[in-house]
Parts: structure tokens; C-alpha cells; sequence
């Protein structure tokens, strides 16, 4: 008898997207969708744009006030989101 390779197509899917270098990009991805959770739907209410350039996440408020509550709780907050991906993707927020 031979024995087989057998691999689960979960980890061939894994290894493929890092081959390719598709998992950053994936990556950025839920976590600028994981902002509304995190943040909570208050500040949601308030967030114009969301996007993320050199490892910083940038959000844009309509809110002033918000805005400089938000930047006194930046580590926090980078702490949560990089938790919720399970990835150190960010070590930053801006806040515009």
C-alpha cells in the first residue's frame, strides 16, 4: 500500500493566499470592517471614511469632539481591533 498526502483544503487555501500575498490585504480588510463593532454604532453614526496606509488605520469624523475622545483612547482601541482579527495589522489610529 501507499500512503497518501492528505491536507485540509482549509490549510491548502491558507498557504495559497500567503504564497500569493493576499493575506495582509485580507487582513486590512476585516479589520477596517470590524471598526463599527469595536468602535460601537455611536461613533459609527459619526465615521465618514475608514481606510489604512503604513500600518496606520485613518478615520474620518464628523464629530469634533469625538474626535478628540477617540484620540486619547487610540491604544486601546488599536488593541481591540488587531484582536479582533487575530493579527497585528495596525499600530496606529488617526483621527481626521
Amino acid at each position: 500500500m501507499f500512503k497518501r498526502d492528505v491536507q485540509q483544503v482549509k490549510d491548502l487555501i491558507l498557504r495559497t493566499i500567503r504564497e500569493q500575498g493576499l493575506e495582509m490585504p485580507l487582513l486590512q480588510k476585516r479589520l477596517v470592517e470590524a471598526w463599527p463593532e469595536v468602535a460601537g454604532p455611536v461613533v459609527q453614526r459619526y465615521t465618514l471614511n475608514t481606510y489604512i496606509y503604513n500600518q496606520t488605520l485613518y478615520v474620518r469624523l464628523s464629530n469634533p469632539a469625538l474626535r478628540s475622545d477617540l484620540s486619547m483612547q487610540r491604544q486601546e482601541l488599536t488593541k481591540k481591533l488587531n484582536d479582533a482579527v487575530g493579527e497585528q495589522v495596525i499600530t496606529d489610529i488617526r483621527f481626521n
